[in-house]
């Protein structure tokens, strides 16, 4: 087991508390708001940005073809007749609802201690769902592991937030991390592609690019949302431990010395930055979301970059 497998071991514990319930009356109130920052976003700058490529009879011109007679005359460009002596009709974009597939990682790892990282996950997917809600978009949302564990049939409108709410309250942290094969058989069933947010601490055993690669090659418009735990990188661990993989179960006896606890926060920071070069160097838009940071700040910040909701 290498430095970085240990990033998902734990020291024995006592179990942690019940869960809170990550959607009380404040994160409410802080969703309200976050669908009226984005509803002046959409307006704006990303609305052209959210139109389809399919032609229609919509505001925005796309382009010209031949007139054929039974086209509608109101759409005949005159000024072109005038000029080139030629009848073309001109062509528009309709507006269409974004498709948005909000995934979330439920493996054991993302309950790690006192599970803080998927109350973390479930609030950054309640924000991304009330944003695509409020503008009318169709939202998906799926729980995986190493398989999808649970699915969400696409909602629109704000009023379908509390049965996103009840859908993410249910979920569970367990089982081992394999996000390239769930995420092969979830997008197998999508009928429609979109963006699709992976929401996750990515921490796979095959490898954090399998996953996002399976989004990249069935044609989505991936955004990674990788959630943080600085203890992950600082375990409050020392002398001889007894050290256990909370989703495989392999356990390993370990003598752990501050010459050991540097090379592991150092091996933390070098896996944290690869995710990140991995994503960039791709065009892959990609946030960290540390667990001690609010939610709403982060998705805020989603906004100002321009990222989410540019399909």
């Amino acid at each position: 087991m290498g430095l970085l497998d240990r990033l998902r071991a734990a020291a024995p514990r006592a179990a942690p508390p019940p869960d809170p319930d990550p959607f009380g009356e404040e994160v409410q109130r802080k969703l309200e708001m976050l669908a009226l920052v984005s509803r002046r976003v959409t307006a704006g700058r990303l609305r052209a940005e959210r139109r389809t490529r399919k032609r229609g009879s919509g505001i925005e011109f796309a382009d010209h073809r031949e007139y054929v007679p039974g086209d509608d005359f109101r759409f005949v460009d005159w000024d072109v007749y005038r000029r080139f002596g030629r009848l073309l009709v001109r062509l528009y974009e309709e507006e269409e609802d974004l498709q948005i597939l909000l995934v979330v990682d439920c493996s054991a790892s993302m309950g790690f201690g006192d599970g803080r990282k998927l109350r973390q996950a479930q609030r950054l997917a309640a924000g991304l769902a009330y944003v695509g809600l409020a503008n009318l978009d169709r939202v998906t949302l799926a729980g995986v592991t190493g398989a999808v564990t649970s699915r969400l049939a696409p909602v629109r409108g704000r009023a379908r937030i509390f049965k996103v709410f009840r859908f993410l309250r249910e979920l569970r942290a367990g089982g081992r991390t394999d996000l390239g094969a769930a995420l092969s058989t979830l997008v197998a069933g999508q009928a429609r592609r979109g963006v699709a947010v992976l929401v996750s601490d990515l921490y796979d055993p095959a490898g954090f690019e399998r996953g996002i690669d399976v989004l990249r090659y069935h044609r989505f418009e991936p955004y990674v949302v990788h959630v943080v735990d600085p203890a992950d990188g600082a375990p409050d661990a020392r002398g001889d431990v007894s050290f256990v993989d909370c989703e495989t179960g392999e356990e390993r006896d370990v003598t752990v010395t501050e010459g050991l606890l540097s090379r592991l926060r150092a091996a933390h920071e070098g896996y944290l930055a690869d995710v990140e070069r991995y994503c960039r160097g791709r065009q892959v838009p990609y946030l960290r979301a540390p667990v001690d940071r609010p939610f709403d700040e982060l998705i805020l910040k989603v906004f100002r970059e321009g990222g989410f909701l540019r399909g």
